[in-house]
């Protein structure tokens, strides 16, 4: 379901032969569990969590003509969506959209693997490539890397632009699902892996592991930084830039229970559910994995990122503009998993708050934000 940047780049020098392009297959995003019993807990309650009756209850918005910016997207995001073909064997078919087709004992991810998930991801990208200047990571890796390695790529369009500024690097996506444009630069590979179980890489073999946006994705992140730190050179970097999903504002213009406010409170009590913690940011669970699995230098920043395109600064402004974009470009997708199969909401229930969703990002007097978190962290020199 899939950018950060670095700092200024020097200029690349001629391409040359990357060195110890090891074949080995490894890790994509995990997947959520499939849960038998959807049944609320105490601690939904206590998140202040509306059930979905009383969405049903609410009924769908009343149409806001003043409101109707949809047209203005137009051609500067359509530009900007890769069209990407899959070829695959066999996907589960959920409601008509399809999922990778890993086991049900090991849990399945939340997102789509079809087109229309995939278009979503690609503007994602594209909104991370304006928040982060144009640059692709933050951390200060070393400046002729050899190998790198994207862990639940997605789409696969960071390590294909990595990949391009770096023509002597050797750069590997992964992912649980085969996605990926077949057209790629002749230093890019795609793997199929899952990135919760063992890595099966060498030792000290990469310069730096990226990781974005797998949340809700991973039970344990401290185990899949402990693979990551295993597999990475003495002095290499490791950077993973997730969100938990919370939408507020600085202004108190998103109300308690409006259906802006329940989204992570939603998509929380359900990886509560299914054990996969999505509470990235207030749990510092990637601070504190890192630190436990043994990196040092450990560096982390927020961000925020306007859901819809109300601010009248002109970045803030483009990026809530292609972040609604992208968001409602299959909400629907996005939440049919987490909100029917494990939450228990029905059809229903679901399309109707989905409505009212899309009809507060369409208010710009709600200036909803979602936090983003970058940390890095470096591999030990003398590890």
């Amino acid at each position: 379901m899939s950018s950060p940047a670095k700092k200024a780049q020097s200029p690349a020098p001629e391409a040359v032969s990357p060195k110890g392009k090891a074949k080995s297959p490894t890790p994509g995003p995990a997947s959520p569990v499939n849960v038998a019993s959807p049944t609320p807990g105490p601690a939904s309650a206590a998140l202040g969590l509306l059930s979905g009756a009383h969405w049903a209850e609410v009924g769908l918005p009343e149409e806001d003509l003043e409101n109707d910016w949809d047209s203005t997207l137009g051609s500067d995001v359509e530009s900007s969506t890769a069209s990407i073909s899959s070829s695959i064997l066999k996907y589960r078919t959920i409601n008509g959209r399809t999922y990778h087709s890993d086991s049900v004992t090991d849990g399945e991810y939340w997102g789509p693997n079809d087109e229309k998930q995939n278009q979503m991801l690609d503007i994602f990208h594209h909104v991370f490539t304006i928040l982060f200047d144009g640059k692709l990571y933050t951390a200060p890796i070393t400046e002729y890397p050899e190998n790198i390695i994207d862990v639940g790529t997605g789409t696969g369009l960071w390590p294909i632009d990595v990949a391009d500024k770096l023509p002597y690097c050797s750069v590997i996506g992964t992912d649980l699902s085969p996605i990926q444009p077949s057209w790629i630069p002749p230093n890019v590979r795609f793997e199929i892996d899952d990135a919760t179980k063992e890595w099966t890489y060498k030792p000290n073999h990469f310069d730096f592991v990226y990781i974005r946006w797998l949340t809700g994705a991973v039970k344990d992140w401290t185990a899949v930084y402990k693979e990551a730190y295993r597999c990475l050179k003495p002095g290499g970097w490791i950077e993973h830039f997730d969100s938990s999903g919370d939408i507020y504002s600085d202004d108190d213009t998103v109300s308690e229970n409006s259906a802006m406010s329940q989204w992570g409170k939603i998509w929380q009590e359900a990886g509560r559910r299914m054990g996969n913690p999505i509470d990235m940011i207030p749990a510092n669970l990637q601070e504190d994995g890192m630190r436990e699995a043994g990196f040092v230098n450990i560096t982390k920043k927020d961000y925020q990122i306007p859901v819809s395109p109300w601010s009248k600064d002109k970045k803030m402004r483009d990026l809530g503009l292609y972040f609604y974009t992208a968001w409602t470009a299959d909400l629907e997708g996005t939440c049919q998993f987490i909100f029917g199969n494990v939450i228990g909401w029905e059809k229903e229930e679901i399309s109707t708050y989905i409505a009212n969703l899309k009809a507060e990002l369409k208010n710009r007097s709600m200036h909803g934000c979602m936090r983003w978190r970058v940390v890095y962290a470096q591999k030990p020199l003398d590890a």
